[in-house]
């Protein structure tokens, strides 16, 4: 008896939308019911696009049909879709952050509890083949006990090639809520939850000149830190350094490694599904070799944590790309401006289970 499809909707229609729309089309417990978007032009052009039908916000959220939103609308909206989502009874699953500041977290989860609702969100990446493997090695004590590690996400923003790159640069945006997601959420599925913080911000410029084509030439005003860095305390003992900065020009920093006890892992970028993983161990000499990775879904699979709370949903299981994961993650993030306000460390309050990680062997279009 094959599992019962779960008709979902997607609330935000923008530069992000296709990646999940392509990619939703591979999960076969997906299927796609519509789409919507503040826009209605642009939410028409879309469902044009995607074979779908196009509806406002109110009518996608009135349809009794659909028991899933995903929620692609710009940071600063993303609390108050989740909730008028879970108002109407859908599941969601949201792009990150999954909010902009703690209490709009803490309300989304207060809510889906209340409603007896899933609440899921992104990155999703974590679920990819090559962070699946990174953390396999991990679990099976390749490089011994985690000491620490390194994570970097170093660029000069998002001006020169996004067609709107306004919000990045808006509360709700800046590195650390847009990049650092991908990082923290990644360090957190490998390593456990996060006990302390201790981190300092600034911003280089106070406004940016956008290169783009669609708005080349216009200036942007800077009212978020745009050079965010720190240290991580983990509870299990791991201290690991994070830059997430868009005001850096050039650097020969690999995005993320770890150190442990027999050896060290050179972990892909977590803004990404695939490889390369690298290893280096005493065993080995300590020369770096690539491992072949043990899980699958190594290209673009943006709506996987989706699909995996729908699988989730039938088979009544926790959910991986959970909202408990990914408060956990904003109340990490937020801590880093916090601790350089106060000249304090931060401590976390949030501590969730490590989220399962994919069974090996699985087939194409499944997550069980």
């Amino acid at each position: 008896m094959s599992t019962p499809k779960v008709r979902f909707g997607i609330i935000g229609c923008g530069n992000i939308s296709q990646a999940y729309f392509n990619a939703a089309k591979r999960f076969d417990i997906l299927e796609l019911a519509g789409c919507a978007d503040i826009l209605p032009e642009v939410a028409k052009a879309k469902a044009a696009e995607n074979h779908t039908t196009a509806y406002s916000v109110a009518e996608l959220l009135a349809r009794k049909d659909v028991e899933l939103i995903i929620n692609l609308t710009v940071p600063n909206a993303h609390a108050s879709v989740s909730l008028a989502a879970l108002k109407a009874g859908k599941h969601v699953h949201c792009e990150k952050p999954f909010a902009t500041n703690l209490e709009d977290g803490q309300a989304i989860l207060a809510l889906a509890k209340e409603k007896g609702l899933l609440v899921g969100c992104a990155p999703d990446t974590f679920l990819g083949g090559g962070l699946q493997t990174s953390r396999k090695l991990v679990d099976d004590g390749w490089i011994g006990k985690v000491i620490g590690g390194t994570a970097f996400m170093l660029s000069n923003g998002m001006e020169s090639w996004h067609p709107n790159p306004d919000f990045f640069f808006q509360p709700g945006g800046g590195p650390m809520l847009d990049i650092g997601p991908y990082y923290t959420t990644a360090l957190i599925t490998m390593l456990g939850p996060v006990a302390q913080v201790s981190g300092f911000v600034s911003k280089a410029r106070e406004t940016r000149l956008i290169t783009s084509k669609e708005h080349y030439g216009e200036h942007i005003q800077v009212n978020v830190p745009t050079h965010q860095a720190g240290v991580l305390k983990f509870h299990s003992g791991a201290i690991v350094n994070m830059a997430i900065s868009f005001d850096v020009q050039a650097h020969h920093h690999k995005p993320l490694e770890l150190y442990g006890t027999l050896g060290s892992l050179e972990v892909p970028d977590p803004n990404t599904f695939g490889g390369p993983v690298r290893l280096s161990t005493s065993a080995g000499n300590r020369e770096w070799r690539e491992v072949g990775l043990s899980h699958n879904y190594a290209d673009n699979m943006r709506s996987i944590g989706a699909a995996d709370l729908a699988h989730a949903l039938r088979g009544k299981r926790p959910h991986r790309a959970s909202g408990e994961l990914a408060y956990h993650a904003l109340e990490v993030m937020l801590a880093f401006e916090t601790s350089s306000k106060t000249g304090r460390a931060v401590r976390i309050h949030s501590k969730p289970k490590r989220p399962a990680p994919l069974p090996l062997g699985l087939t194409e279009g499944w997550l069980d």
